[in-house]
């Protein structure tokens, strides 16, 4: 299975300081195929790494690729926002503090190219679970939403315009089409439907119902949030110290999270905007923002894989 890393120029740019560190770990949240971790495990000879994946495909060719760096790596099989935790429990037993933090918030190759899964357009089936072991998947978010609730879930995770006109196509497509013996819609004809009734721009037009109902299945918006207050909470511990951590997002709705959280903790005053002068001290800053705007891929990347057109990688320092 080829997978392209987005970003690894960026990535690596990024963490170059930690190349000298050791005796500490850095969390990769988001292992995927080991693509950045392969890499963080060559550029930084004395760190540990632990990964986290929720999809145990992943976890199975991330192991084959990573063979190599064994005596270095953990793996965890958990959601990025649980597995953190746990990766933070184990860092603390071991004695180690924590040099990096990277979560790469999108759907994997693996996932898209291998239609069993249900991501793609061209499937035979509609799923889109990342972690196979939820019982929520596409097509039964389809058959149980009502027709307003899918309306919302289309406008605010896929922010389609006419997703009213859409939730309503949808509901009508899964009131005529059977479900398979395992409970699944046709994700190719459910495709082909749309495009017929919405016009193709710049994008293929299921491709946000797609993402809406890929988010939805997922819950990836409350799991990137639950992930940015754990970094939150924990970022005046001291196994934090130092810490570099990145981001790596693919939608405006995770990225404005990202922006916000990393504002939030480089605030230095955290008076109210009203207040007439500080009271507090003004020394309440927990870190320094690394990228004052996203960094994102080259026209080459771009060229050479697609996906990556939407990347955009945010960083902090936490002090």
């Amino acid at each position: 299975m080829r997978h392209i890393p987005v970003l690894m120029e960026q990535v690596a740019s990024v963490f170059a300081p930690l190349r000298s560190c050791s005796n500490a770990v850095f969390i990769d949240c988001t292992l995927g195929l080991g693509g950045h971790s392969k890499m963080i495990l060559e550029l930084c000879p004395d760190l540990t790494l632990i990964g986290i994946d929720q999809d145990a495909s992943a976890i199975a060719l991330a192991r084959e690729n990573l063979a190599d760096f064994s005596d270095r790596l953990e793996i965890l099989h958990a959601n990025f926002a649980q597995g953190f935790l746990q990766a933070l429990d184990l860092a603390h037993a071991q004695n180690k503090r924590i040099a990096g933090v990277l979560a790469d918030i999108g759907v994997s190759s693996l996932q898209l190219d291998t239609r069993e899964r249900g991501f793609s357009f061209v499937s035979e089936r509609l799923d889109m679970r990342m972690d196979t072991r939820l019982s929520r998947n596409a097509s039964s978010i389809i058959a149980e939403f009502s027709p307003y609730a899918l309306e919302e879930l289309l406008r605010d995770y896929g922010q389609i315009v006419e997703s009213k006109k859409m939730a309503r196509i949808i509901k009508e497509f899964a009131s005529t089409q059977p479900r398979d013996e395992s409970g699944f819609y046709n994700a190719r004809d459910l495709s082909e439907l749309l495009s017929r009734h919405f016009p193709k721009h710049k994008i293929h037009p299921a491709t946000l119902a797609f993402q809406a109902l890929r988010i939805a299945v997922n819950d990836e918006l409350n799991a990137l949030q639950t992930l940015l207050e754990s970094i939150s909470q924990a970022s005046t511990s001291p196994s934090l110290c130092g810490a570099i951590v990145g981001i790596i997002s693919f939608h405006s709705l995770e990225d404005r999270l990202v922006k916000e959280c990393f504002k939030t903790l480089s605030k230095s005053c955290i008076c109210p905007n009203d207040a007439l002068r500080c009271v507090c001290g003004d020394n309440h800053a927990k870190g320094t923002i690394l990228t004052k705007k996203p960094l994102v891929a080259s026209p080459e990347e771009v060229r050479a894989n697609p996906r990556a057109r939407s990347a955009k990688l945010r960083a902090f320092a936490l002090q």
